[in-house]
């Protein structure tokens, strides 16, 4: 009686072991059957079978295709979530490396601003040089009886030239007005950012 008991187990396994399967109508019209899902299968309607091979889900390809989409753009998401801590992670630990106290954040943003000042000062005198040598050009052109000459040619390209260098440090001397802004934006930033980083760590 005990042996006749473990055969029924024991045959009993494989059907347990195929519970559930799965088949789908192929592209070339044959049906497909399998365990897991077959290859053949793969973005097709298919039909989830129980062990008496009676259909007990019907799979829309569409659905598993959304599913798997979504999927992907979760899967994407969190791995730019992940991406933005770690490089905040990094940003907050340079920050804390570079200042030891508000002061520090002061005395950096006074660096930098008087490097921006003396950047500014330095333009405006090449522009102020500029403006009188262009000046100067334009008099000794006018002055010129043959404006054909080569002389007068010379002085025209040289003339030219300065209104060209001239327009370069104009454009050059409000790019560095505006990084003024910029600057006390950024050490904003790092005081608030060094204020919230040191007093959570209390």
């Amino acid at each position: 009686m005990l042996r006749t008991t473990v055969i029924v187990v024991i045959a009993a396994l494989p059907v347990a072991a195929a519970a559930q399967s799965y088949r789908c109508v192929g592209k070339d019209g044959k049906k497909y059957y399998g365990q897991s899902v077959p290859s053949q299968c793969v973005g097709l309607p298919m039909e989830q079978l129980n062990a008496q091979g009676l259909v007990v889900k019907k799979i829309d390809a569409q659905a598993t295709a959304d599913e798997r989409a979504k999927k992907d753009a979760e899967d994407a998401d969190r791995r730019k979530r992940e991406a933005t801590s770690k490089e905040e992670g990094r940003r907050d630990r340079a920050l804390l490396a570079t200042y030891t106290s508000e002061s520090d954040v002061e005395a950096a943003r006074g660096r930098a601003i008087a490097g921006n000042q003396a950047a500014v000062k330095e333009i405006e005198g090449k522009i102020a040089a500029l403006q009188k040598r262009k000046a100067d050009l334009a008099r000794e052109l006018a002055a010129m009886q043959d404006k054909n000459s080569p002389a007068a040619a010379r002085t025209n390209t040289d003339l030219k030239n300065a209104e060209i260098d001239l327009k370069a440090q104009e454009s050059l001397l409000a790019t560095k007005k505006n990084e003024a802004d910029a600057i006390n934006a950024r050490y904003n930033d790092d005081r608030k950012r060094y204020v919230e980083l040191t007093k959570k760590g209390k």
